[in-house]
């Protein structure tokens, strides 16, 4: 080095951590939900509903699966404020404990949609080899109808949570992962993973370390209509009896034991149904949210 020349820095700039990334996209989510007043109202909803099915024991009074006669086909009242079934059950505790399954359902199936779409997307996006393969066999589950899925599941192992939450999760992984790959296909050229190949960074390292965590903003909207959709589909298959049994409250199951009330005793399906449409109106409201927050593209306008 000549006398007078500029020297080089030789200090690397730290490069974000994952808990950065995660934390800069919740500083996005807050600002969205601060200047975003439908997003809001729709997470005060899902949040209002998801508490209620949590704390279904301590909101509720009155035994979901007891059964009165003597009461059966109680319009709402003080005592029972979303009425009695065909048996004499309380609506309302019989739909605050049918919450707590769709919740552990949406949550169960969005989790591992979300880990399953991640580890298959990015593995068919960043390596050539597989692509073809996995996307074959991605193309050919989301080729079968999930209900025929569903009862051979059932009348095979039996309908119960573990299954339903399995047939759900084999249904959606591959939505997920095709999501993932055109992340990855789009990112793996970019000049951050090229340097990262330059210095010496392994596979694996660049496909979570570098490239995973710029595919969680549109995993997280995804995610919400995973979520959404398996609520949905859960009490889709309650209804039509390939889900957890009848004595199990389910919104889904709570339904299909009204309908043959509609004229008589509506109150029977359509709280129930009020609350499920309410809770998927309002998720689908935040998935809106999430997407206008966490895309480059929209952030700048609100």
């Amino acid at each position: 080095m000549t006398a007078g020349s500029p020297r080089r820095s030789t200090t690397r700039l730290p490069e974000p951590t994952l808990a950065q990334g995660l934390s800069t996209r919740w500083r996005s989510i807050r600002r969205a939900l601060a200047k975003n007043p439908i997003m809001l109202a729709g997470f005060i909803i899902f949040i209002f509903i998801f508490l209620s099915a949590i704390l279904a024991p301590v909101i509720t009074v009155h035994d979901p699966v007891r059964t009165n006669i003597e009461e059966r086909l109680q319009a709402p009242s003080l005592d029972h404020w979303f009425g009695t079934d065909h048996l004499g059950i309380d609506v309302y505790a019989r739909t605050m404990y049918g919450g707590q399954v769709s919740m552990l359902v949406g949550v169960l199936v969005a989790t591992l949609v979300i880990g399953g779409g991640l580890v298959f997307g990015l593995i068919a996006g960043y390596n050539r080899r597989l692509d073809g393969p996995l996307m074959r066999v991605a193309d050919a589950i989301m080729a079968f109808p999930t209900l025929l899925l569903a009862l051979a599941v059932v009348a095979t192992w039996g309908g119960n949570i573990q299954n339903i939450v399995l047939v759900l999760t084999v249904s959606g992984t591959p939505g997920m992962a095709r999501l993932v790959r055109g992340q990855v296909l789009s990112l793996r050229e970019q000049q951050f993973v090229e340097g990262a190949r330059a210095i010496g960074a392994s596979t694996s390292r660049i496909m979570f370390r570098h490239i995973a965590p710029n595919t969680f903003a549109p995993m997280m909207v995804m995610a919400s209509l995973v979520f959404a959709g398996s609520v949905v589909a859960e009490a889709g298959l309650a209804f039509l009896g390939v889900g957890l049994p009848t004595f199990t409250p389910s919104w889904g199951n709570i339904i299909a034991r009204g309908r043959d009330f509609l004229g008589s005793s509506p109150w029977i399906s359509f709280f129930p149904g009020f609350i499920l449409t309410l809770m998927v109106l309002a998720i689908n409201v935040i998935g809106d949210g999430l997407r206008d927050a966490l895309d480059p593209r929209l952030r700048r306008r609100l």
